[in-house]
């Protein structure tokens, strides 16, 4: 099944539930994903799945990042809200990679690429994203490729 027919289905039930933060959270990232086909000119044929998942991903970090300015701001309560509506797009994601698993793809990007200091950190991190997709976080990724590089 598709993540976007996946996405109508759960919408639904939780229409049918009377869920309305779950049903405010899909509505708000088939938006999203509507959006993004326009914005493609995908209208038409609809996104495959790794662009949904990309575009997951990105709203995913909208959320966290949001989350942690209403933190500094002192407001707990629409923080809470946005770390809720991350775990529900976090769930048609792929398992993240532990931080141990990301660092053993950076070892490996580093020895195939040949890189010796931090110039180099843009094909590290391109290659661990080209392998591990949108199951890496790409922050995480260039951390630790930073940090092997130093």
């Amino acid at each position: 099944m598709s993540l976007k027919t996946q996405l109508d289905a759960d919408l639904k039930t939780a229409m049918l539930a009377r869920d309305s933060f779950l049903c405010d959270v899909l509505k708000g990232i088939k938006s999203a994903i509507l959006n993004q086909e326009i914005a493609s000119g995908k209208r038409d044929e609809g996104l495959v799945d790794a662009e949904v998942e990309s575009l997951l991903a990105r709203e995913a970090k909208k959320r966290d990042e949001a989350a942690n300015l209403y933190d500094q701001g002192g407001n707990t309560e629409m923080a809470d809200k946005e770390r809720r509506e991350k775990e529900v797009i976090s769930k048609y994601l792929p398992e993240q990679l532990s931080e141990d698993e990301i660092k053993q793809l950076v070892i490996e990007a580093i020895a195939s690429t040949g890189a010796t200091e931090v110039k180099d950190l843009g094909k590290v991190i391109g290659q661990v994203k080209g392998k591990a997709g949108n199951s890496a976080d790409g922050a995480l990724v260039a951390k630790i490729a930073k940090d092997q590089l130093n």
